[in-house]
């Protein structure tokens, strides 16, 4: 049985049974009170006759009967009561609505406490059936010398309450009916309110969503409109430096993650997006997103954060690969198109020529080879600008490596990643800027040496070279002056990070129109070389 059907009919069946509990306490109730009220209507009545002059007078008369008997009937009938019997010490009637029983002797046998001299209400059962009276004494002066009884029939009194049990029965059904659609309503807004989910669905979505937190390696904290924690995963604990036994759910923001700038994303509803963080002094990017009901009005805000360094690793690890790729799609290209060079000198039989193109090739290749084994022992780094040269060839700029450079005295210490990261940005910014110059010429030249106590990388084109205005922006993630649909401002970025990991410094001289060269020293050793920012 689904969840709202259960809801219509619990809530139902509560209705119907409190209207049926209510209805017989109310009946009980009315018919309490009236017979109260007609109790104590008749007893009024009973005692207002029995303190009447003319009826203690008529006892002493030859003919009682006489006398009473059109006193009691006039007062029957002006206060509706069914009887009015009036008897002396013996119960012998002197009236009774039926003439016909005057002068017989009482019936119901509940005088005995009014010959005491007391008035009182009973029930009992006469000569016209079951009633409510209301007895009193007729007293001359301390004496009791008869009793005056007015009753009421108990059909009388069933037929009143019966009466006023169809209005409450009627009224009885229009709140089981109101009761029923306000079932159907309540049943489908929870519906509506749940998303026509069931329980066990609710469960296994709380415990997928639980599931998902946990195996998510970005902290994520939710919060409600009063700044209020309602999630928090295990990374976020990790991140925040608190143990999983603290309870941070209904703990305000601000008392566990300050300058969330949450609460502000609530207040306008405005997703932030890669915003930088600083969290127990590491820095993290934070995702801010606020959460819409079906209404479209802001219920809270989510945030998740990652720590910066891992998404610069792997930043740096995919620059890698795409400049390896980029040289090995060089390589072939540059190879094929020698390998054709060659074919076609063979198929013009100039067998001579073929044989001086293969020397000459060898040689180039040899001797470029063998100086970079020599001078860059290091394979990682000597791959990378072999690659490099590969990639220049296909672009048609030349590349040259300063004879002079040696690069065989590096500190294991040092990154060969965050090298790479130097060395490999700066040239490929100088093949763009080379590429964007209207020179025919286009010519980046690399220069690496270990002389001293620093590594220093310097890497030269004769592009357009950089505006004044540029200044150190150039550093700053995403500033370019190229088109911004590419992945621009991003290389300079790295490179700095890098030299600032390392300890050095990077310095440019550019001038307008003759290029631009970049110069980058690293400590062999942290403390030989202060860190800087960035000159020119």
């Amino acid at each position: 049985m689904r969840l709202h059907t259960k809801l219509m009919l619990g809530i139902s069946i509560l209705i119907i049974v409190l209207g049926t509990i209510i209805e017989f306490t109310f009946k009980n109730i009315l018919e309490t009170n009236l017979k109260h009220e007609i109790g104590s209507k008749a007893l009024s009545v009973a005692q207002s006759i029995s303190s009447m002059p003319e009826i203690e007078a008529a006892f002493s008369a030859n003919n009682p009967s006489a006398i009473i008997q059109p006193i009691a009937e006039k007062i029957r009938k002006q206060v509706d009561a069914e009887f009015i019997v009036i008897g002396n010490r013996n119960e012998i009637r002197y009236s009774h609505p039926n003439p016909k029983r005057l002068g017989q002797k009482m019936v119901g046998g509940d005088n005995g406490r009014v010959f005491k001299g007391e008035s009182v209400t009973s029930e009992s059962t006469g000569t016209l059936g079951p009633s409510l009276r209301g007895k009193a004494p007729i007293f001359s002066g301390e004496k009791v010398i008869g009793v005056v009884s007015v009753g009421y029939l108990q059909t009388d009194i069933q037929k009143e309450v019966a009466k006023i049990q169809k209005k409450i029965f009627v009224a009885t059904l229009v709140i089981l009916f109101g009761g029923l659609i306000a079932a159907l309503l309540i049943s489908l807004n929870i519906k509506r309110a749940i998303f026509g989910l069931e329980p066990k669905e609710i469960a296994w979505m709380y415990q997928e969503k639980h599931a998902i937190l946990e195996s998510i390696h970005e902290g994520i904290i939710a919060i409600d409109t009063n700044g209020r924690i309602t999630v928090v995963n295990e990374t976020a604990h990790t991140i925040l430096k608190v143990p999983m036994q603290t309870l941070l759910r209904g703990k305000r923001i601000e008392e566990v993650l300050e300058n969330t700038h949450l609460l502000k994303v609530v207040e306008t509803g405005q997703a932030e997006y890669d915003q930088e963080i600083l969290i127990s002094g590491e820095v993290y990017l934070a995702n801010r997103i606020p959460i819409f009901n079906n209404k479209d009005e802001v219920i809270g805000a989510v945030a998740s954060f990652r720590n910066k360094s891992e998404l610069t690793k792997l930043l740096k690890e995919l620059s890698h690969i795409k400049t390896y790729a980029e040289g090995l799609r060089a390589q072939t290209h540059e190879y094929s198109n020698r390998l054709y060079t060659l074919l076609g000198l063979i198929q013009l039989g100039s067998y001579k020529e073929a044989i001086d193109f293969i020397s000459k090739e060898v040689d180039v290749a040899q001797g470029f080879i063998q100086f970079l084994m020599k001078e860059v022992p290091d394979p990682i780094i000597a791959a990378f600008i072999l690659g490099k040269v590969s990639l220049a060839s296909e672009l048609k700029i030349q590349f040259s490596i300063d004879r002079e450079s040696s690069f065989t005295d590096v500190p294991a210490a040092i990154s060969r990643d965050s090298l790479i990261t130097i060395i490999g940005n700066l040239v490929n910014n100088a093949f763009e800027a080379v590429r964007e110059s209207d020179k025919e010429e286009k010519k980046v030249a690399l220069f690496l040496t270990d002389l001293g106590k620093e590594l220093i990388m310097e890497v030269e084109d004769n592009g357009n070279g950089i505006e004044e205005t540029s200044g150190n922006l150039i550093f700053k993630q995403g500033y370019t002056t190229k088109d911004t649909s590419s992945n621009a401002g991003i290389g300079l970025s790295l490179v700095q990070k890098a030299v600032n990991e390392l300890g050095g410094t990077i310095t440019f001289s550019s001038a307008k129109g003759e290029g631009t060269i970049f110069t980058v020293a690293i400590p062999k050793s942290r403390g030989d070389l202060d860190e800087g920012e960035p000159r020119h």
